[in-house]
């Protein structure tokens, strides 16, 4: 199944200075705290995609990874941040000093180059911190050393930290390439020989491992050829668990056998020490809490809004973000993480913008990572409740209105139509057979005509009938800051992706789409194009119809029928699709 994307973005290297220059200056008013401490991270984070932009270029023109002038004026520089981050965490986040000579290394740099960034995953979706690398590193009993090589594309920076910890020099990084499963590496001979010439250990650094973990194994295959032996491997990973079911027997051998460095984030910020514990963060905006953090992580959530488990929703237990409630005197809150780096504020912004309008929770504020909004406690979703249908079309209208209106995309990325379409066909074709993938290619228009339909913004991407909250008489829509920037395909799309998402959530009838467009249309001020919206309906099923198929297949247990049961739905309306919310429903 197509599900899943990178987000990458085209950017001047000047660009990338300015907004780190930015968050530096910004530093320097702020008082010692975590605030503070998150700002220092934001600047790491956008140094980060630099610098991996920076030599995965030059990867590019040269073929094979080299210990460059940009290579290593790059990694210098995390390496200055990594120190600053180190100082900040282990003094309670009292001292915050960055050397001068991070600057001198960032403006080392041709500011008129344009390169390719990547988005880290780990710290924009899964709760990876910086700092669980510092203190895996700390624990792990490597000296100063040690030669530390970070796995590009995250563990560019992850790398610079794991030697910071140690005293260890400024790492190198290598960019795997191939087919997913089988990665091999490619570094200059000469380089190659002086890295792996001494006696020394070695720590290979990334997040992961994923399916098969064919990124560390093809640094650790580099290393064993080059005659380092297995025993001086060290393996930084972001998680506790064995390699995927894709990996080779020679990787999971040395996996299971070599020594591995873990910490979570749950070590880090779960009942640690008070100026690193997520509670005491979580008071400093609501005040003091009634009890412990309840983990609501995982599918969790749904025990505080179904008394039955047979009417609970599908979930994606792996792609859920991590999230608790907290309880204060009278209030009940939702603590998201919401992401690293310049994203957090982002979605903090929008959290406000939203609620100001009237249509998501109230906002307490945004603490390294986490975003903190009001849980409704009492509210219960539209697949529990019914309404006026009348009332449900003007609120939802008026929501995805206001979206259209006050959250463009400001150039995030989106997939194009032309990604959409492929998706699709390829999805039906590997779900449903060769004659539906078919039928699809034939009904399904190309999109050279509708590209200039499109206005991207910050769609929505969640409009099941249990993300829309009733509370008296109006909806408040949960969820709504994540989706189109998750760990998918999609992206940010024109709001005609949500109405084809509200077609089919809320089950609208053709009369009922009519009047949402037509809604959406005057509260945005923009067209809803008929054409586009037939062309998504099918787009959206496929993807759902794939999503909920391989969560289906890495779950077992009641979460799987209840994925399977979703994309059974899913496949049945994109087998109909052309009548997709046109024909009158009773």
């Amino acid at each position: 199944m197509l599900v899943y994307g990178d987000v990458e973005h085209a950017v001047t290297v000047g660009a990338k200075q300015t907004a780190i220059e930015s968050t530096l200056s910004e530093i320097h008013s702020m008082p010692p705290g975590i605030t503070r401490h998150g700002a220092l991270v934001t600047a790491f984070v956008d140094t980060s995609e630099l610098v991996q932009g920076l030599i995965d270029a030059e990867f590019q023109e040269l073929g094979a990874d080299t210990l460059s002038p940009v290579h290593r004026n790059g990694m210098d520089g995390l390496s200055f941040l990594a120190c600053a981050i180190d100082r900040s965490w282990r003094s309670g986040f009292r001292e915050s000093s960055l050397s001068r000579e991070f600057l001198e290394k960032l403006h080392s740099f041709d500011p008129s180059r344009m390169i390719h960034a990547k988005q880290a995953e780990g710290y924009a979706f899964y709760a990876l911190y910086p700092e669980n690398y510092l203190e895996a590193a700390r624990a792990s009993g490597l000296g100063a050393d040690t030669q530390v090589i970070g796995i590009r594309s995250i563990g560019a920076g992850l790398s610079a930290l794991v030697a910071a910890a140690i005293g260890a020099p400024p790492p190198f990084t290598l960019r795997p390439t191939g087919h997913p499963f089988r990665r091999e590496v490619k570094v200059d001979p000469d380089l190659a020989r002086q890295l792996t010439g001494r006696d020394r250990s070695f720590a290979i650094v990334d997040e992961g491992p994923g399916l098969s973990g064919s990124s560390f194994g093809a640094v650790a295959d580099w290393l064993e050829e080059a005659g380092v032996p297995r025993h001086r491997i060290h393996f930084f990973p972001s998680h506790e668990g064995s390699l995927g079911p894709q990996a080779s027997p020679r990787h999971r051998e040395r996996w299971n056998r070599a020594p591995r460095h873990v910490r979570t984030m749950d070590d880090l910020l779960l009942g640690g020490s008070p100026p690193h514990d997520l509670a005491v963060w979580v008071e400093d905006l609501v005040g003091p809490l009634d009890g412990p953090l309840e983990d609501l992580s995982g599918g969790g959530w749904r025990r505080h809004h179904y008394r039955d488990e047979a009417r609970w929703p599908p979930s994606n237990l792996q792609q859920e973000r991590r999230k608790f409630l907290a309880r204060t005197k009278g209030a009940s809150w939702l603590v998201k993480f919401a992401g690293l780096g310049e994203t957090g504020p982002r979605k903090l912004r929008m959290a406000r913008q939203l609620h100001e309008a009237g249509f998501a929770p109230d906002v307490a504020g945004w603490r390294h990572g986490f975003l903190v909004q009001r849980w409704h406690e009492d509210a219960r979703g539209l697949d529990q409740i019914s309404i006026d249908r009348d009332q449900l079309i003007e609120q939802v209208g008026a929501y995805l209105g206001f979206r259209a209106r006050h959250c463009p995309s400001g150039g995030q990325p989106g997939a194009s139509l032309d990604d959409l379409r492929h998706m699709a066909l390829y999805n039906a074709q590997q779900a449903l057979g060769d004659d539906a993938g078919a039928f699809l290619d034939w009904s399904l228009p190309p999109p050279d005509a509708l590209e200039g339909k499109i206005r991207r913004v910050w769609s929505d991407n969640r409009m099941h009938a249990w993300e829309w909250l009733v509370s008296g008489d109006r909806l408040i829509k949960a969820d709504a800051l994540d989706h189109s920037a998750a760990h998918d395909l999609v992206g940010h799309q024109d709001i005609a992706w949500d109405i084809a998402g509200a077609i089919v959530e809320l089950d609208l009838s053709r009369p009922e789409a009519a009047r949402l467009c037509a809604i959406v249309e005057r509260e945005s001020g923009y067209p809803v194009y008929p054409d586009l919206l037939a062309f998504l309906l099918p787009c959206y099923c496929a993807f759902h119809m794939g999503a909920h198929l391989m969560a289906a297949g890495a779950l077992g247990g009641g979460e799987e029928s209840r994925l399977r049961r979703a994309a059974d739905r899913y496949g049945q309306l994109l087998q109909r699709h052309e009548s997709l919310g046109l024909e009158h429903r009773p």
